[in-house]
């Protein structure tokens, strides 16, 4: 028990769906009090073969001017070929039309840094070490059209 109230902490392996929309609902509604709302939108982009079977895809969301760019994957026959840089830039396409500006993502350096620098996408972040010898990277762009990427807050590493 703490002392805060009498609340007990206590781990939950399987918690119900109500204890986490709480938990989700509380911090959204946080955020939307300090920054203002965001109508979250998703982004789903499939890539599917002739024969219907998914390949690849981007999942996202546009909050806030932004687009986060939270998972895109493509099977091994696939890549390569240019439908990585199709999908995003469908994803930044859809995003200016929702008033997007910027795009951030967040990938590992083993996933293919170097194929979000070929896409205009800038590092602004590096946690090294996870996992154990490799790192989490952090990217950035700004959408044409748009006004420049604000600095990042203090004390966020603003390049590699």
């Amino acid at each position: 028990m703490s002392d805060a109230g009498k609340v007990e902490i206590v781990e939950d392996a399987f918690p119900e769906l109500d204890a986490v929309a709480a938990i989700q609902r509380g911090l959204h509604t946080y955020n939307q009090e300090m920054g203002g709302p965001y109508d979250r939108e998703p982004v789903t982009l499939l890539a599917r073969t002739p024969q219907g079977a998914v390949c690849g895809g981007l999942l996202g969301l546009t909050f806030w001017g932004w687009l986060f760019i939270d998972w895109l994957w493509l099977a091994r026959d696939q890549r390569g070929r240019g439908l990585g840089s199709e999908l995003l830039a469908r994803a930044e396409a859809i995003a200016r039309e929702r008033g997007c500006a910027h795009v951030y993502t967040d990938t590992f350096s083993f996933q293919a840094p170097g194929f979000w620098e070929r896409n205009g996408y800038a590092e602004f972040g590096r946690l090294e070490g996870m996992p154990a010898g490799h790192s989490r990277v952090w990217f950035r762009k700004a959408l044409k059209g748009a006004g420049p990427i604000a600095a990042p807050p203090a004390g966020f590493p603003a390049t590699r």
